[in-house]
């Protein structure tokens, strides 16, 4: 997605920056760990086609990314001004740490015949266990929250505008009482076995859709609740602080 190409996210616990070029080389090592292609249903890939990947992902108007970093930080405890400024170290390889993605879908029930609704799934990976339980995935899943909440409207419509929708649908979803489009929800799904993330997402107020897993041994969680009020207090709930967006000024 387009929107975010010049923004980085930023608070007290992390720092979200656009997945660029320069940080293929670092994100290509870590998807080639077993069990990372396990967690995330993935094949490994060429370093060509990871950076026919990046470009997508950076392009496409159904797909949101950031690259997660350690936050920026002098040391001192509670130093929220420090984050006011991007370094060229600040998503350095040795400060990456993971990804958070959304993906954009049109769900219109299993038969094709229920009024479309826009849902936003959502991926996350904190990628080596040295970075995992420090609460790298937590912040960022709530800095991405807020972010989607606050930009919901400039997201929709760059998805809409993106020629995936077809134009039937987009007039169904504007056929409201509020023109204005929205999401239905924000959708996870975490294979059974994986408690520690199907821990997060709840711990996040996303919900199971059923209490059994599906037939790929998934469960899906959905949040609905994307009030901007509820995504803050989550924040301040985890210790999230000073969350801001920051001018990313690297180009391609």
């Amino acid at each position: 997605m387009l929107l975010n190409a010049n923004i980085a996210l930023s608070s007290s616990a992390a720092l979200l920056v656009p997945y660029s070029s320069w940080h293929v080389p670092r994100y290509h090592e870590w998807m080639k760990d077993p069990d990372i292609q396990e967690a995330t249903a993935s094949e490994p890939l060429t370093i060509e086609e990871e950076y026919s990947m990046q470009r997508s992902w950076r392009q496409d108007a159904d797909k949101l990314t950031f690259i997660v970093c350690r936050a920026i930080t002098t040391g001192d405890e509670g130093d929220i001004p420090s984050q006011r400024k991007l370094q060229a170290e600040s998503d350095s390889p040795a400060n990456m740490v993971g990804d958070i993605n959304l993906f954009l879908r049109i769900d219109d029930g299993d038969e094709g015949d229920s009024p479309p609704q826009i849902v936003g799934e959502v991926e996350l990976m904190i990628a080596e266990k040295v970075n995992q339980r420090r609460g790298f995935g937590r912040a960022a899943l709530l800095m991405f929250m807020r972010y989607i909440v606050e930009r919901q409207g400039s997201i929709l419509e760059e998805f809409v505008a993106g020629g995936s929708v077809d134009v039937e649908t987009v007039r169904k979803l504007r056929s409201g009482v509020d023109a204005d489009l929205e999401f239905e929800c924000l959708s996870v799904k975490i294979g059974s076995g994986n408690g520690k993330s199907l821990a997060l997402f709840e711990s996040t107020g996303f919900e199971k859709c059923a209490e059994e897993p599906n037939f790929f041994g998934e469960f899906e969680l959905r949040r609905r609740d994307l009030s901007l009020g509820g995504v803050d207090g989550a924040l301040e709930r985890a210790g999230v602080k000073g969350f801001m967006a920051l001018p990313y000024e690297r180009t391609e």
